[in-house]
C-alpha cells in the first residue's frame, strides 16, 4: 500500500481514540475544563453507562460567544501560548484535543455564557461539524451534552463494557475530582439517581465521608497540612483493602496514576500491613511546574517527575511519620450478640448483654483514630488461653497477642543494635554443626558479612557443613537451627519490597519471640508490656498483624446494660 495523507475525518477519529477511551474519559475531560474555568459547582449526569447521554453543567467563567466554535477546532486551546509554556503547564485540561475529539465520536451540544454577556452561545455538532448555532438564555457557566457516544465508530463501541461497569468508571472519575477539589460542590446522577453529592466546603474529610463512608473517613489519618508539599489522608493499617485501587494521587491538583507514588506509600506501611493488603490513600503532592511533565500521555493520567528519588523519599517519610504519630490501637466496634438467658416455664426469654468468649474473638476489628500512637500505661491482669495478655488501660480492656508483641519488641531491638553497630552476641558453649543446601551455601558465601553484622559467627566445616559459634543474644537456644535455615532461604529469594537486612531482623524476631502456648509469669507479662510501650510502632508485629485489640469502657458498659 502506498503512503498517503489520511482524510481529516479519519485523523480526528484517531485522535479521539487517544483521548476518549470510554465514557468516563469524556466526563474527565469535561470536568477538567470546568475546573479550569473556575467553577465552584459541577453537576454530572450519565445514562446507560454514559453511552446514550453525558451532561456536565458548571457555573464557571464560560466561553466568549465569538470563541465557542473555535473551541472545537483541532489544537485550539486557551491554556498555552507558546512551546515554552509546555514546561510550566498549570491548568488541568491542556492537550488541545478534548472537545474536538469528543465531537468526532458523538453528538455534542454546548450552551455557554460569560458573566458579562446577556445571552448564552449555543452550538450543536454532529461528527465534528456544526449543524446549528445561535443565542439562548442561560445562567453564566457552561453546559456540555454528549449523546450517542461511539455510535459512528462501531469498532470502538463494541469494546465497551456493560452499562453498570461504565457507570462505575464515571462514578470513580467524579469521586476522584471531588477528593482533589473539596472546595467544589460535585453532584453526580446515574440514570436519574443521585449517586454522589459533596458539600464543596473545602473539608477533605467531609468528601471522604461521601466517597468512602463515615466509618472509613473516621479512621483516616492526616498526613501533613494543606500547605505542606505532601498532605492528605491515609488509612490506619487495620483499614486495608485487597487491591491498590484505593490509592489516589493528585500532583498540583491533577489526578494521576503513578507507580512511583504507590511504591512510596506502600513502603511507608512496611511491617504494618499483612501480605496481600493495601492501604487507602488520598494524597496531594505539590511540585514546581517545571519538575513534572504532564504532557507524556494523551489522557494526562501518567506524568514524569524530574527528581524521582527525592519525591519518593518525601512521600514515604511523610506517610510513615503520620502513621507512627497517629496510628491507633485496633478497637472492637461491632455490637456483640447478646445471649438469651434461661427463663422460667411460660416466661418469654429476655435478651441480656452478656457475651461468650468465642463471640469476643469473632468480632470484626477496625481502628478508631486517637491523637497519638503511643500506648497508654497498661496494668497487666493475667493470661488468657496461654496466648493473650489481659491488661487494663485508662480507656478500656486490652488483649495483647504475646507472640506478636514480643516479635515487635525484638525486631526493633535487633534493628537498633545493628544500626549502632552494637549487636549483643552470645557465644555457644559448644559449636553447633549445621548442614545447608547448595542454594543456602551460595547465600552464605555471598551474604556471610551481612549475617556476621547481626551477630552470627559461622565458619566452614566440610562439604555443605558449617560450624555456628555465636548468635545474636536474643535468639533462644532451641530456635537457632530453624532461624538460620529460614534466614538463608529468605536471603536466596528475589529481593522484592523487603531488604535483606529487614528479612534477617524479622526472622530473628519471629523465631526468638515467645509463642502462643508459652506460660508467662506476671513479671514476664509486665516486662513484655512495658517493652512494647517503648517501641516505635507497637500496634503491629513485623509481619503486619495487630499486636493487640481494645474494648472501650463505653462498649463494656453497654454490654453489661449500664448505659442505654
Amino acid at each position: 500500500m502506498s503512503i498517503r495523507i489520511l482524510e481529516p475525518e479519519v485523523v480526528s477519529k484517531i485522535a479521539a481514540g487517544e483521548v476518549v477511551e470510554r465514557p468516563a474519559s469524556v466526563v474527565k475531560e469535561l470536568i477538567e475544563n470546568s475546573l479550569d474555568a473556575g467553577a465552584s459547582q459541577i453537576s454530572v449526569e450519565a445514562r446507560s453507562g454514559g453511552v446514550s447521554l453525558i451532561r456536565v453543567i458548571d457555573n464557571g467563567g464560560g466561553i466568549p460567544s465569538d470563541e465557542v466554535e473555535l473551541a472545537f477546532h483541532r489544537h485550539a486551546t486557551s491554556k498555552i501560548d507558546s512551546f515554552t509554556d509546555l514546561d510550566t503547564v498549570s491548568s488541568l485540561g491542556f492537550r488541545g484535543e478534548a472537545l474536538p475529539s469528543i465531537a468526532a465520536v458523538a453528538q455534542v451540544e454546548m450552551l455557554t455564557r460569560t458573566p458579562d454577556e446577556v445571552a448564552g452561545a449555543y452550538l450543536n455538532l454532529r461528527n465534528g461539524a456544526v449543524v446549528e448555532k445561535g443565542k439562548r438564555g442561560c445562567p453564566h457557566g457552561t453546559t456540555v451534552t454528549v449523546r450517542y457516544l461511539f455510535q459512528n465508530v462501531p469498532a470502538r463501541f463494541k469494546f465497551l463494557k456493560s452499562a453498570t461497569t461504565e457507570s462505575s468508571h464515571i462514578s470513580n472519575v467524579v469521586s476522584q475530582y471531588s477528593l482533589a477539589f473539596p472546595e467544589v460542590k460535585f453532584t453526580l446522577f446515574i440514570d436519574g439517581r443521585m449517586a454522589l453529592q459533596t458539600q464543596g466546603n473545602g473539608e477533605l474529610r467531609d468528601v471522604l465521608v461521601k466517597v468512602y463512608g463515615l466509618k472509613v473517613a473516621e479512621e483516616m489519618i492526616l498526613v501533613g497540612e494543606r500547605d505542606s508539599p505532601v498532605w492528605g489522608f491515609v488509612s490506619a493499617p487495620s483499614v486495608a483493602r485487597s487491591s491498590r485501587s484505593y490509592l489516589s494521587f493528585f500532583v498540583n491538583r491533577r489526578w494521576v496514576r503513578s507507580p512511583l507514588l504507590s511504591r512510596a506509600v506502600e513502603d511507608a506501611y512496611h511491617g504494618l500491613l499483612m501480605a496481600g493488603k493495601h492501604p487507602i490513600a488520598v494524597l496531594n503532592v505539590s511540585l514546581l511546574y517545571q519538575d513534572v511533565d504532564i504532557n507524556v500521555h494523551p489522557t494526562k493520567r501518567e506524568v514524569r517527575f524530574r527528581n524521582e528519588r527525592e519525591l519518593f523519599t518525601s512521600v514515604q517519610k511523610a506517610v510513615r511519620a503520620a502513621l507512627v504519630e497517629q496510628m491507633p490501637v485496633p478497637l472492637v466496634r461491632r455490637q456483640l450478640s447478646p445471649i438469651a438467658m434461661p427463663t422460667s416455664p411460660g416466661e418469654e426469654q429476655e435478651e441480656r448483654p452478656w457475651m461468650r468468649q468465642e463471640e469476643l474473638f469473632e468480632s470484626s476489628i477496625s481502628a478508631k483514630p486517637t491523637s497519638k500512637s503511643a500506648l497508654p500505661i497498661l496494668r497487666v491482669l493475667g493470661q488468657l488461653s496461654v496466648t493473650y495478655i489481659i491488661a487494663e488501660g485508662p480507656d478500656g480492656l486490652y488483649l495483647v497477642d504475646q507472640h506478636a508483641a514480643h516479635e515487635r519488641v525484638l525486631f526493633e531491638k535487633v534493628r537498633a543494635q545493628r544500626a549502632r553497630s552494637e549487636v549483643e552476641v552470645q557465644g555457644l558453649l559448644e559449636p553447633m554443626t549445621i548442614e545447608v543446601t547448595p542454594r543456602q551455601e551460595e547465600v552464605l558465601k555471598t551474604q556471610g558479612e551481612v549475617l556476621a553484622s547481626y551477630g552470627f559467627a559461622i565458619e566452614p566445616f566440610g562439604p555443605r557443613t558449617y560450624l555456628l559459634r555465636a548468635v545474636p543474644a536474643v535468639v533462644r537456644g532451641e530456635a537457632v537451627s530453624r532461624t538460620i535455615g529460614e534466614i538463608l532461604d529468605s536471603l536466596g529469594e528475589e529481593r522484592g519490597e523487603v531488604s535483606l537486612e529487614e528479612k534477617i531482623a524479622i526472622s530473628i524476631a519471629c523465631h526468638s519471640a515467645v509463642k502462643a502456648g508459652d506460660i508467662l509469669s506476671m513479671e514476664e507479662m509486665r516486662n513484655l508490656v512495658r517493652d512494647m510501650e517503648l517501641t516505635e510502632t507497637p500496634h503491629t508485629c513485623p509481619h503486619g498483624r495487630p499486636t493487640m485489640v481494645r474494648f472501650s469502657s463505653s462498649q463494656l458498659e453497654r454490654e453489661f446494660g449500664r448505659v442505654t
